[in-house]
């Protein structure tokens, strides 16, 4: 998620350090790092979901001074009179390939992040508001769907929805996709945070990670939905579901894709769309 100058409002960025800076993916396969940043500004307040904006120094190109892009934050806040903050950020190294010249660009801000060293100041701008709001009502259902470092603000709304509320009386879905090797980011054999909420018998986690030569997160992500679709438009058919869909626009389009199957229509898939957007329980935090 990236701005222009005209959106940023720099007065109210501040200096983070950063503390901690940890690769959570095997080595053989796409970098993914989570990045802990201690914030020593007093008025500094965020919730579950939001995220902030990193400010890349330049000269970059065009001339602009710096550049700018948002990152969900991945951890709830915690309760307490601490005068510093400590936010958890998921980045993953990214590469843009240019389609005239076929050469390859490393991503400003991903691997401006990535190359971080302990100690580095970085300039943030926001917290930003989320479009993820909890409902009041703990019997709600929560359906949500994601992508790659998508999961970022899943993993703060799952675990402040457990730390806030003890417990959750509706179903609490996760359907996930990424490419192999990364077993759900925050699931795997370094980052098992999530695991936990297995033992609540609200929460349940889908994914399907791909190998298959040349796909994404995306064949991922469309796959655990097939496995587990009736039990997605079971939720979806409920009035008291809420959907949540985070990652990159593609998984938006795999998720639409899946369901025109799943109701039967395009015509049928957009009416039940259509009530959950008008009766604000779609909601939705894609980027590029």
């Amino acid at each position: 998620m990236s701005d222009s100058a005209d959106e940023i409002h720099l007065e109210s960025s501040c200096v983070a350090t950063l503390k901690s800076t940890t690769r959570i993916t095997p080595e053989t396969t796409d970098e993914v790092r989570q990045l802990v940043l201690k914030i020593d500004e007093p008025s500094f307040r965020y919730t579950a979901g939001q995220s902030i904006g990193v400010l890349v120094p330049g000269p970059h190109q065009f001339g602009n001074e710096f550049h700018h892009r948002r990152y969900s934050i991945a951890n709830p806040a915690e309760s307490g009179n601490s005068q510093s903050i400590e936010l958890e950020l998921l980045v993953r190294r990214c590469f843009y390939l240019d389609e005239i010249s076929g050469e390859q660009y490393p991503g400003i801000a991903s691997n401006y992040l990535c190359d971080a060293r302990v100690g580095d100041k970085i300039k943030i701008t926001g917290p930003y508001r989320s479009p993820f709001k909890i409902p009041a009502d703990t019997s709600s259902n929560l359906l949500m769907i994601g992508t790659g470092t998508g999961v970022a603000p899943f993993r703060a709304f799952v675990r402040q929805i457990y730390a806030q509320h003890g417990s959750w009386q509706g179903d609490v879905r996760l359907f996930y996709g990424d490419r192999g090797g990364m077993n759900l980011l925050y699931m795997n054999d370094q980052q098992k945070d999530l695991t936990q909420f297995y033992d609540e018998q609200s929460f349940k986690a889908f994914s399907v990670l791909t190998d298959r030569p040349l796909s994404g997160a995306e064949e991922g992500l469309q796959d655990s939905l097939k496995n587990n679709v009736e039990e997605c438009v079971r939720l979806l058919r409920e009035p008291n579901t809420y959907l949540y869909l985070a990652g990159q626009e593609k998984a938006a389009q795999v998720f639409d894709k899946v369901m025109v199957d799943a109701f039967g229509s395009e015509e049928a898939w957009n009416k039940e769309k259509s009530t959950l957007v008008e009766q604000e329980r779609w909601a939705e935090l894609l980027y590029h």
